[in-house]
């Protein structure tokens, strides 16, 4: 029906329910809510993907587990299907927690993916600006303290932070500047545009 990537949904899940059941639930919906894709059940290994879309997506460490989110940025369209599910007959789940510290690592680098990917600057800049305007409202603050009442400043906390704001501003601006370059020079080389065409419409030439 037109779907990119059809995601099995093992919706009479055959799983411990307060061990396995409710953590799945509120992974799904924190990866939907972060990702924004929402499937019922990320965790089922049953998709069904079109060949020209997992040519395109390159995976690396354990991104896997958010393969509907990953082709969501590259433009996928997305469904899920109920699929039988089976009590587990043999072995034992490698899932635990254990892993949640690196899935959520995992989160937030497809979510900054899905948002910055191609204008990390929007981030890096919004960052550097704030800590910036922080450091130069507490450096005027000092100067009014020197100049204008006569009151020591050199052993205050807060020119230590003043500064160590401002650099941390100027430090975030280069970061952004530098993540632009490559995101430019990575789109360039490899010959992947920011952007997909899906169809070419010809124009109807005798309507014209």
């Amino acid at each position: 029906e037109g779907y990119d990537l059809v995601s099995g949904w093992r919706k009479n899940r055959q799983d411990a329910a307060l061990t396995r059941l409710l953590p799945s639930k509120i992974a799904n919906w924190l990866i939907g809510r972060m990702t924004g894709v929402k499937l019922h059940d990320y965790g089922c290994s049953l998709k069904a993907y079109r060949s020209e879309l997992v040519a395109d997506m390159n995976l690396y460490g354990e991104l896997h587990r958010f393969l509907p989110a990953l082709a969501f940025i590259e433009g996928a369209r997305i469904t899920e299907l109920p699929v039988r599910h089976h009590p587990r007959r043999h072995g034992q789940s490698k899932y635990g927690l254990g892993r949640t510290f690196r899935v959520v690592m995992d989160l937030f680098t497809v979510f900054f993916m899905k948002k910055f990917l191609t204008r990390p600057m929007h981030v890096f800049g919004l960052l550097g600006l704030i800590s910036t305007l922080l450091g130069l409202v507490l450096g005027i603050y000092l100067t009014i303290l020197k100049l204008g009442l006569g009151k020591s400043i050199g052993d205050r906390p807060l020119l230590i932070l003043a500064v160590v704001l401002l650099l941390t501003g100027i430090q975030l601006f280069s970061f952004g500047l530098l993540a632009e370059l490559q995101m430019r020079t990575y789109h360039e080389s490899q010959g992947r545009p920011i952007y997909r065409v899906r169809e070419v419409v010809e124009p109807n030439v005798k309507n014209v």
